[in-house]
């Protein structure tokens, strides 16, 4: 099995490999997770990998138990975030994960946006263990979340109808040079 600091360093593991891993984490609390987090995939051999990267993501933001955005992207040029709306956001469609699909984004950025929440967090139990999760308000979508360290944790995205789970890390984000547009 890989270990925790290869998975950080490579950004790739066998689905089953990033399950070992994220099984032998700590499990999180709601509390933990307030705050803005910056993200970025582990490539596992799932159809979404690399998708989030081409689209500009940046990551979530937890403002409390009830007020979540889960998707927080970049704007042109980087200088600041917005949260997207994810009912909008076909997550079943095969998306081309190329420069374009970051182009679409930010040319479909006034339909996209929102500045509502658009989740929730909650303790829930996953694969035996109870953790904090994300819970999409109008998408069949949990990502459950498991401590690292004090500022990082690795996500799991678990979507309906979809067999394999998608991997993520999230890392507090202490970086004010980039403005939050919510």
């Amino acid at each position: 099995m890989k270990s925790i600091e290869e998975l950080l360093k490579e950004r790739k593991a066998a689905a089953e490999d990033a399950l070992e891993i994220f099984d032998s984490l700590e499990p999180t609390t709601v509390e933990f997770m307030i705050g803005r987090w910056k993200g970025f995939e582990i490539e596992s051999n799932h159809p979404m990998d690399g998708l989030l990267s081409a689209t500009g993501w940046y990551g979530k933001l937890f403002l409390s138990s009830e007020e979540v955005h889960p998707l927080l992207f970049y704007t042109r040029g980087r200088t600041e975030l917005y949260s997207v709306n994810p009912r909008i956001v076909p997550m079943h469609m095969k998306l081309p994960k190329s420069e374009g699909i970051g182009y679409l984004m930010r040319l479909l950025k006034p339909v996209l946006r929102t500045t509502k929440s658009t989740a929730r967090l909650r303790i829930v139990e996953y694969r035996g263990r109870v953790t904090a999760a994300m819970c999409y308000d109008e998408k069949p979508i949990l990502d459950h979340f498991a401590r690292i360290d004090e500022n990082r944790v690795m996500g799991i995205m678990d979507l309906k109808g979809v067999p394999q789970p998608y991997f993520f890390i999230l890392e507090r984000d202490g970086d004010s040079e980039i403005k939050l547009n919510i």
